[in-house]
Parts: C-alpha cells; structure tokens; sequence
C-alpha cells in the first residue's frame, strides 16, 4: 500500500467524531451475538454533521449476518447483500439518533472492491473519507484499513479509465462520481460531486496520484494537469466494461429496493420519522401495521398523503 494512501486513510479513521456517535456504534457492535470486526461511518452527516439526521453506519462482519435470526434475512445478506436496518440510540439529555445500520461480511465487502467487480456501492463510498467508529481489535483494523484502501485504488483506476486524457484531478473524481450515480440509479442534485470534494480538494489529489503509482498507471504532470499514460484500446476496453457495469447495477439497485420492503427491520418507524421531520405532523400507527407492513401498506399510504395534503392546504 502506498504510504501516502496508508498515511491518509489512518488519519481519516482515527479522527474523533461526536461521543453520542461513538456510544450508538458501540451499542450496536455489543449488541449482536458476535462481535464484529468494525463498525464504520460514513455519508453526509458525517460531512455535515446534523443531529436531526440519519447517520450511515457499516458494520462489518466475520460472516454474513442479520438480526433477529431470520432465516429469510440470512439468506437475503448471503445472496444480495448488504441488509440494511434502521435504528435508534438515546443518548443524555433525551437526544435521539438515527441511523441506516448495513451488514457486510469482509468476504463480501473486498469482493466488492476490486476492479473487477460489477457492483459499484462499495468502493463508489469508500474511496471517500469514513470513520471507524469500532472495532474489535487490531487485527480487525488491519483487515479494514486494507479493504478501504483497495475501494481508494479501484475508485482511482476508473477515474483515469472513465476520465478525461488530461485534466485537473478534480475532473477525474466528478467524471467518475458522475458515472457511478448513474450507474446505481441514484438521483443526486446536478454538482454533487462538487460539494463531495469542497474543501478536500488536495485529498482526493494525493490519493489519485498514489492510487495510481500502486496500480502501476503511467502518468504525468504538467501545469496542474495529469496526463494517465493510457492507449486507446485500454479506455475502448474500459468503456465496454463500464457499460456492463452499468447494465448491472440499474437491476441490482432495483432488486436490493424490493428486498428492503422485506428484511428493512423497523422500516415503518423510519417512515413515521420522515413525515414527522418534514410535514410536522405525526402519524400513529397499530401494533398490527408495525408487524405486517407490507399488508397495511395502502392504509399507511393514504393516511401519509393525507398529512401532506392539509399541509399543503394550510
């Protein structure tokens, strides 16, 4: 590993985050039967933190797990992973956090960080800064310091691929955030990219250049810009690639949306919490329809879009 990637990535997982984050990782690591190698977060709260937001945790496992030792849910994680939970932590003073909560095994996550691979929601978020909130020891930081560092060096390899013959490092990175919201069906406000790197302009750089010395991708610089020693057929062979990509991760994206319906635990709680923060009202729900969501799912419907049309009245 290069050390100017090592150096950046140690530093970006070691820094501090707020104690209430730290405590709601905790809670989640110590409250699963086995203990798991790590705990990451990740996302726009932890770029712009916001605590009536919904944070992004990782946590990543020995072996595909899930909660509530549904065997559904297992198999779920093992064939189309990751599930994804919501949950919740008070912490002192009565303030509640909430977060999306993810399971990956180690297995599933490096297979989802190489070049090769055609799913692209691993290495597209981890080659951006993240935080490791837990882990279980230093054999489990090792393990994961390597994995986040291989998302930085595939991220790296299909900027240059997908990027321009030359440009500014930063014209590498939005081309490539660019494809990869594409390619997972994301709908994103035109420049995100641009608020991705705001500030870590100078990062993203030093990791691109050393992600390419790693690969052993030719490059030079001249003026500002960088010039990856590429041939012709190497960008048609990457662009034939990409399209597979891409043919793939629409389906994918669709497919881990229908398996939410059924594995997204507390899903209708996470609703309840939305219509609440953006329409000011709240919506109470029976037992019966927190248990069998998808049965109730047209009554929760309607009495949603009922909230927002006197809303809007008013």
């Amino acid at each position: 590993m290069s050390d100017v990637i090592r150096e950046t990535l140690i530093s970006e997982l070691t820094t501090t985050v707020p104690e209430a984050v730290t405590q709601f990782a905790d809670s989640i690591a110590n409250g699963l039967d086995r203990q798991p190698l790590g705990v990451l977060f990740y996302g726009s709260v932890l770029r712009d933190v916001d605590p009536d937001g919904i944070l992004d945790f990782y946590v990543i496992t020995d072996r595909p797990e899930s909660l509530g030792g549904s065997a559904l849910a297992r198999l779920a994680n093992r064939l189309l992973p990751p599930n994804v939970y919501y949950m919740e932590h008070k912490v002192e003073g009565g303030t509640t956090l909430r977060a999306k909560v993810a399971f990956l095994s180690l297995q599933q996550f490096l297979k989802r960080s190489t070049l090769f691979t055609l799913d692209t929601t691993i290495w597209a978020r981890f080659c951006q800064p993240v935080r490791m909130v837990w882990v279980r020891n230093e054999g489990g930081a090792d393990s994961l310091l390597q994995a986040i560092s291989q998302c930085v060096i595939t991220a790296s390899c299909w900027a240059a691929l997908l990027g321009p013959e030359e440009g500014e490092a930063a014209q590498y990175w939005h081309n490539l955030f660019a494809h990869t919201y594409a390619a997972e069906l994301r709908v994103e406000k035109k420049g995100r990219s641009y608020n991705l790197l705001a500030g870590k302009e100078e990062r993203y750089e030093a990791v691109l250049k050393a992600a390419w010395r790693r690969a052993s991708l030719s490059y030079r610089s001249e003026g500002g810009l960088l010039y990856p020693q590429l041939t012709a057929s190497a960008r048609d062979k990457a662009a034939r690639n990409w399209d597979k990509v891409n043919a793939f991760g629409k389906p994918l994206n669709v497919a881990r949306l229908i398996k939410a319906a059924f594995t997204f635990r507390d899903g209708v709680a996470y609703l309840l919490w939305k219509i609440q923060r953006h329409t000011g009202k709240t919506i109470y729900v029976s037992a019966f329809e927190k248990e069998h969501p998808l049965l109730t799912l047209p009554l929760f419907l309607w009495r949603a879009r009922h909230v927002r049309s006197r809303k809007a009245k008013n």
